[in-house]
């Protein structure tokens, strides 16, 4: 919400709201709220519904019947417990409590945590903020701490990583006094020692008094687990240099920290350590004095979460649910134009709520970046990303997108959403091939998910589908599958034509076309695309409801699968083909949609004749393939022309009618060339030119 504050129309959330503006936030305010506690409720659910012995695994490690709590000897006898004896020494009293009512307090107390550090995030966003971002702020907050890998992994292991998080925001945010403010901060440091780096934030920015109180309620936290376990701390603080080596592998993949990807690396020894001092101490100074910077300039938030991601990157193991911190730098604003303004939040939401396999594709070459995400985002906000500061005039108001005239349409309601403009210049590229990636992941797990999460699971069910989609087309005379597939069958050169079609063009096409339109119309782009998207979102939705057999897996029926060869019907997932993707997503038909979308789209902006009719020959050729080589029915394809119509009708509905815009450019504008004209109205063309900052303007007459 803070990265949405920018120029434009706002009064209806400031001073002058009416009535109906207000109905309205209140009524954003309920449903927002209504998310968060739905993602809460199924969190816990998640949790208390997974058997006991499988929950809360960590807690269960420190203060089960067997935990190292209970057991004679060191806490760190067995590598099992990796906080600091102060955290033993605070858990110690929950040994003497029942696993179940234990398991049930932890889990709604854990929510409890984290219902309470999104409200003091939201306070705490570097003002001014707009009564709306103030209003929807929190519950905003809260749905995406719940929806975070962090929080997730917390509270599924037992984990008390929030509580440092928490004690320093009510520090910094929440309580009067530095005294106090230091108090708090210190008990965080003895629970996580690299909270300490908050000390010289605290002491540059002028709060010398919390600075000394947070390291001097550090040093009495821990004498006092030293006086009461002194072996333990001897053994946490000296032997293991502050916990290193506790707990997993450093080396694995849930380690996100400096040390971590050195060791991956292939680093060891005093090479390695020394690496990890050097590098560790360049990103403590960037970090901190970039942290030191935004404190000062009024973005205390951030300057917490700049700091956060320094601890992050120099413990020597940083857990997945130690990550936190990464999050509350979504509170920093990036870029001087609207278009920008939002790559740097969605960057790290992703890489906080997702896999990284479903940001990146499973290439040899990214599994460097694939692994090590976090702790890139972590490094990025702590010494790369170029924060704005609140004196830029771009902090408040960044350039502003260029806006199509809206083009009448034929009937008075459309478009049912008037703020969803037709922007004419091309978005962010990087959201952009993130949302096909990501995309392009729910698909495939959509896909898969289909059929109960296995190949194999819906085989009898997609079988009885093919069998009515049969009985269906027998009945309209119109099952030619059969025919065709024998008949190119004997055609050896017409065979080998469409089984290259069939496997060569179903992505290479629709993402050529998106990149023409990319470079070349990116008005059109955007019409296109959400055209595109819905239309797979609706195929997703058929999948899911009708799993589907196409031809060549329908036994008795003779088809051939020209492309694979014969299938083994009596093994389960019919030999190496179905192991590579759910084979019953059928209905509709992609392959045809896709290239029906982009023989529709050539056709509607290409300006030549004969690149319309290549156009139109991409979904013939594409119908003729996925006939001939038996992978799917007539009335899949009719599908699939269902999905693709109803996908560019609410495009329609939803925007309006797109905009027409020739294909010559002119230079500026946000996120690079803009349009040189666009249909305003029937009166005549939109008229964009550049202004002296590079901002476009539309200059049609009203």
């Amino acid at each position: 919400m803070a990265n949405a504050e920018h120029s434009g129309p706002g009064h209806a959330f400031g001073t002058a709201a009416t009535g109906a503006d207000r109905a309205r936030i209140a009524a954003m305010r309920i449903a927002l709220w209504l998310i968060a506690a739905v993602l809460a409720a199924r969190q816990a659910a998640v949790v208390l519904r997974t058997p006991e012995g499988e929950r809360l695994t960590d807690l269960e490690t420190w203060v089960g019947p067997e935990g190292v709590l209970h057991v004679k000897g060191s806490l760190y006898d067995t590598d099992k417990f990796t906080g600091t004896p102060f955290s033993g020494l605070v858990l110690k009293p929950l040994a003497r409590s029942a696993e179940q009512a234990l398991g049930w307090a932890w889990t709604f107390g854990t929510l409890g945590l984290v219902v309470v550090l999104g409200l003091v995030a939201a306070r705490a966003l570097p003002k001014p903020v707009s009564r709306r971002t103030s209003l929807l702020a929190a519950p905003i907050a809260v749905s995406l701490l719940m929806l975070s890998l962090p929080v997730r992994n917390t509270m599924f292991l037992g984990q008390t990583s929030i509580m440092p998080v928490l004690l320093v925001l009510l520090g910094c945010f929440a309580v009067r006094g530095e005294r106090s403010s230091g108090v708090l901060i210190g008990v965080g440091a003895a629970l996580q020692p690299t909270v300490l780096l908050f000390a010289p934030l605290l002491w540059c920015t002028g709060r010398r008094r919390a600075a000394v109180a947070s390291g001097g309620t550090f040093a009495a936290a821990t004498a006092l687990a030293w006086a009461a376990m002194p072996h333990d701390s001897w053994t946490y603080w000296l032997h293991h240099l502050g916990g290193v080596g506790l707990g997993g592998s450093p080396a694995a993949l849930s380690n996100q920290s400096l040390h971590g990807v050195l060791l991956r690396f292939g680093f060891e020894g005093p090479l390695e350590i020394g690496l990890f001092l050097v590098l560790s101490a360049a990103v403590t100074v960037l970090g901190l004095r970039r942290a030191v910077t935004y404190a000062k300039d009024g973005q205390l938030l951030l300057a917490v979460a700049v700091t956060g991601c320094v601890a992050v990157v120099v413990s020597p193991t940083t857990w997945q649910h130690q990550l936190l911190w990464v999050l509350l730098a979504v509170v920093g604003r990036v870029g001087r134009r609207t278009s920008d303004r939002y790559m740097w939040p969605v960057l790290v939401v992703l890489a906080l709520t997702l896999p990284p396999k479903m940001l990146l594709p499973n290439l040899a070459g990214l599994e460097p970046v694939s692994d090590n995400i976090v702790l890139i985002a972590a490094l990025a906000a702590a010494c790369a990303v170029p924060f704005l500061s609140r004196t830029s005039p771009h902090y408040q108001k960044p350039l502003p997108a260029p806006y199509a005239q809206p083009v009448p349409a034929r009937w008075s309601r459309v478009p049912l959403l008037p703020f969803w403009r037709r922007v004419l210049a091309r978005p962010n590229l990087i959201l952009e091939l993130l949302l096909i990636r990501v995309g392009y992941s729910a698909y495939q797990q959509v896909r898969l998910a289909a059929t109960g999460g296995t190949i194999s699971g819906g085989r009898a069910t997609a079988e009885h589908h093919g069998a009515q989609i049969h009985a269906v087309e027998s009945a309209l005379h119109i099952d030619i599958e059969h025919w065709v597939n024998h008949a190119v069958y004997q055609v050896g050169w017409l065979k080998d034509f469409f089984n290259f079609y069939y496997t060569s063009f179903h992505f290479v096409v629709p993402l050529t076309v998106l990149a023409v339109l990319y470079v070349r119309r990116p008005a059109e782009y955007r019409w296109a695309r959400t055209a595109l998207g819905f239309a797979t979102v609706l195929a997703l939705i058929g999948f899911w409801a009708y799993p589907l057999a196409p031809p060549r897996l329908m036994p008795d029926l003779g088809f051939i699968d020209t492309v694979h060869g014969p299938q083994d019907f009596s093994k389960p997932d019919y030999g190496t083909l179905t192991q590579l993707t759910n084979q019953y997503a059928a209905m509709p038909s992609l392959h045809f949609g896709w290239s029906l979308w982009c023989g529709v789209t050539i056709l509607v902006l290409a300006p030549k004749w004969w690149m319309k009719a290549l156009g139109l020959l991409h979904p013939l050729f594409t119908v003729s393939a996925i006939v001939a080589t038996g992978n799917h029915w007539v009335l899949d394809a009719v599908g699939g022309a269902a999905v693709v119509g109803a996908g560019f009708g609410l495009g329609h509905l939803l925007a309006g009618p797109r905009v027409r815009t020739p294909l010559q450019l002119a230079t500026g504008g946000a996120g690079g060339p803009v349009p040189a004209a666009a249909t305003g109205d029937p009166g005549g063309p939109a008229r964009i030119s550049t202004t002296k900052d590079g901002s476009a303007q539309d200059r049609t007459p009203s």
